[in-house]
């Protein structure tokens, strides 16, 4: 899954100064600058901001950059300005991610590591970031084993594993599709653990799999498994490519009639791709993690509005994802009054976001002996243009609550060691 070498060459490595004052220091001496550039704390974010995962990759560090302003306006970590490193891991280049991982490690001696959207790439950090004992928050690799049978001490996840994806979406589509399916699924470890989470919820609500297939990542043209799932004639098609590929499986399907004759779902979506597409494609039933509007949800409303201020869009789920993940950073810090990576990470075992960070209705929390985040999920459908306005892409039909959906913490396979 590398990247091209045109994509290669424009890997950029950017930082992201947030401090306070930053303009003043440029007016004085020099050792000066020095030494305070030496005193903030730094936070390091490996992710996409090329190729098929760039949308979501640019939306999680716009999350990043806005709690980190707040962070910092707030007196930032351990009464340290707080200053974000960014680099581009690609989207499916697991070597890249990796090289960058050791270089915000070992080279910039970041505090923190954040990343990535890509679970393979995540899965990967994570034994970087435990080989050096580094805190490290996934905001939106989903894959089971973040948390799973390959979770990790230090290591944090914000989104919701696949598993729980699946439990939460799959009663409403058998109830409104029927019990037998088709897959078309991404060929990486996300899709792969997704398919099997959907299969896995399927059969025990008495659901059958009567097809799939696997489709490589950066896909432009699903046509020939388009056509392999209308002859297997099932109940509902199940889509589970994510960014562009996402996109691009929707388009083709309402252009062949498809979503005229089946059932179109799957389980995570993005408004990311539901702005790519024309309004006549938004379509299908999903499970969306964070939406932007919910007005009876306290701190949502401003949230929405500061978001919209800097960037003209509401955010997504994605920028809340980055969001997340970087105040937990500065919460750890602050709650455990030290940057050791391992006394952070005991305090955050069974922490509760503040409301103004978990931005739902039920909050959320990070469950002890796992270290995964279980907020709410919403089951929504999509659609065209919502009353609350253009942006408004997702009907939420339910609010499931991520305790009854998780499973228990035997079932994720996680056994968590520390270091003695």
């Amino acid at each position: 899954m590398s990247q091209p070498e045109s994509t290669r060459a424009s890997q950029r490595r950017s930082v992201i100064k947030a401090a306070a004052g930053v303009s003043l220091l440029q007016m004085v001496p020099p050792f000066i600058i020095t030494a305070r550039a030496a005193d903030k704390v730094k936070i390091g974010l490996d992710n996409p901001l090329t190729g098929t995962f760039a949308a979501v990759g640019k939306n999680e560090l716009i999350g990043c950059q806005h709690a980190l302003e707040q962070i910092n306006a707030k007196g930032g970590i351990l009464g340290r300005q707080v200053e974000l490193l960014v680099e581009d891991s690609t989207s499916g280049d697991a070597g890249t991610a990796v090289q960058k991982a050791r270089k915000l490690i070992e080279r910039d001696k970041v505090d923190f590591l954040l990343g990535n959207v890509n679970s393979a790439l995540a899965l990967a950090m994570a034994q970087v970031s435990n080989e050096k004992g580094v805190l490290h928050v996934v905001p939106g690799g989903h894959t089971d084993a973040i948390t799973g049978a390959s979770c990790h001490w230090n290591v944090f996840r914000i989104c919701n594993t696949t598993q729980t994806e699946a439990n939460a979406v799959t009663p409403s589509l058998i109830k409104n599709g029927g019990k037998k399916w088709y897959y078309i699924t991404p060929d990486y470890a996300f899709g792969h653990t997704l398919q099997a989470g959907l299969e896995k919820a399927c059969a025990k609500a008495g659901g059958t799999k009567v097809g799939g297939d696997l489709t490589p990542l950066g896909t432009t043209d699903f046509s020939s498994y388009l056509i392999k799932a209308q002859a297997a004639k099932p109940d509902v098609i199940i889509l589970l490519p994510q960014g562009d590929d996402m996109i691009n499986v929707i388009k083709q399907a309402v252009q062949f009639g498809l979503d005229k004759r089946f059932y179109i779902a799957g389980a995570q979506q993005e408004l990311e791709a539901m702005e790519g597409l024309p309004p006549d494609a938004r379509i299908g039933t999903w499970v969306v993690e964070w939406y932007w509007n919910q007005p009876h949800v306290p701190h949502v409303a401003e949230f929405v509005a500061e978001i919209k201020k800097k960037t003209g869009r509401v955010p997504t789920e994605r920028t809340w994802f980055g969001y997340a993940a970087t105040w937990t950073c500065a919460l750890a810090a602050n709650g455990a009054k030290t940057l050791d990576a391992q006394k952070m990470a005991k305090f955050l075992q069974g922490y509760h976001l503040p409301p103004e960070v978990a931005l739902m209705p039920d909050g959320a929390f990070f469950r002890a002996g796992q270290n995964q985040l279980i907020p709410n999920l919403y089951v929504s459908k999509a659609q065209a243009k919502g009353p609350a306005g253009p942006d408004d892409l997702f009907k939420v039909t339910e609010v499931v609550k991520g305790v009854d959906v998780a499973g228990t913490l035997e079932e994720t396979g996680c056994k968590m060691t520390w270091p003695a």
